[in-house]
């Protein structure tokens, strides 16, 4: 004998303090309700709305039923059971000294992503770990996000690690040699060489380096980039006068002009191969009494904000932070989607960014 279906609706009137004639309100039904008048569990309920584990066809059919009569929508939760997705991204950025997500570089990659998720319908969990370990992608991974962006250098126990779990990943400022990774960087090399013919075009021959850490691969392409010009050029960067940070600080900027100032005192440029330390660096010269740029021409790289506010205002590489941000939600909603996407992109090209500190020094 089948069992007889409660006689409810979805919608009713009701008296209201406000409404003379009655209001038509809503009642929203829970899957305990769907439950209850389907004679089963709730866990029944739940493998049905999945779609997963075993139900019977009898009770299958009668919580469909009960669904349809009670017109029950699924909360969220219960809907990314449905959809298999819980919109929601996580993003970790692995950074080893502060700030990090406030960092002028980092942060402004973040913005990127909050507005494109934003646009995209998702929800995002930010995560920054100093140290390269899974803590952090543990907890994304409890909370069910769909996919993960992860900023800066990786190594190759934690790419090997998220290959193995299974969930899209997209990786920004920083590459591995899985060729099957996605990978969203600057051309870092190019932008050193962009950096090192402005300076030489200036008739800046004598120049020095302070150099973020070589870990890294931002910092270690730009000095490449920025060394293999000059030594095309016929001048060779001895290592006195380079700088190697170890952090890509400003006071690490301002400890290295004084050391490199300790060493050879007759320079007439100096490039650093992010901003902060150059916006470091040109606070010590002028504690040392010199001007910039009249007496030494300072170059940066990244374009973060500061940059155009500084005093005088700095001469650098534009990356393309916002773009990368954008991008990275983009190409990570493809791939949750199943959309086959492009694993070999092509590198951000870079573009100077001539301000006064390196004016006026020809």
């Amino acid at each position: 004998m089948s069992k007889q279906l409660p006689n409810l609706t979805n919608v009713g009137t009701f008296p209201h303090m406000n409404c003379e004639r009655g209001c038509q309100i809503e009642l929203k039904y829970t899957i305990m309700d769907v439950a209850k008048m389907s004679g089963v569990s709730k866990s029944t309920v739940s493998r049905v709305i999945s779609n997963t584990g075993y139900v019977s066809p009898e009770s299958r059919k009668r919580v469909l039923l009960s669904i349809e009569k009670l017109q029950y929508r699924p909360n969220g939760v219960a809907r990314a059971m449905v959809a298999r997705q819980t919109q929601n991204i996580g993003v970790i950025i692995y950074r080893q000294h502060h700030p990090i997500a406030s960092h002028p570089f980092y942060g402004k990659i973040l913005d990127a992503i909050l507005e494109k998720a934003s646009e995209l319908g998702y929800s995002i969990f930010v995560m920054t770990d100093k140290d390269l370990t899974s803590k952090s992608a543990d907890f994304l991974l409890e909370k069910r996000v769909d996919g993960l962006i992860l900023v800066s250098k990786l190594n190759h126990e934690l790419i090997d690690y998220f290959k193995n779990m299974y969930i899209p990943f997209v990786m920004v400022n920083g590459t591995c040699d899985h060729s099957d990774v996605i990978h969203l960087v600057n051309d870092d090399e190019r932008g050193g060489e962009l950096a090192a013919q402005h300076m030489l075009s200036l008739g800046l021959t004598a120049v020095s380096v302070i150099s973020g850490p070589l870990e890294h691969r931002s910092h270690k392409l730009r000095l490449e980039g920025f060394q293999k010009t000059y030594q095309r050029e016929g001048f060779t960067l001895d290592d006195d006068r380079i700088y190697y940070a170890n952090s890509s600080q400003f006071d690490e900027g301002y400890k290295g002009f004084q050391q490199l100032w300790e060493r050879s005192p007759n320079f007439k440029a100096l490039f650093a191969t992010n901003d902060m330390i150059a916006l470091g660096a040109i606070k010590a010269i002028y504690e040392k009494g010199l001007q910039v740029p009249e007496h030494i021409a300072v170059m940066g790289f990244d374009d973060i904000d500061y940059a155009a506010m500084a005093n005088p205002s700095l001469s650098t590489i534009h990356s393309s932070k916002t773009k990368m941000g954008h991008d990275a939600v983009s190409i990570l909603d493809k791939e949750i989607q199943g959309i086959t996407t492009t694993k070999d992109l092509p590198m951000y090209v870079p573009e100077l960014k001539v301000r006064y500190s390196t004016k006026g020094t020809k």
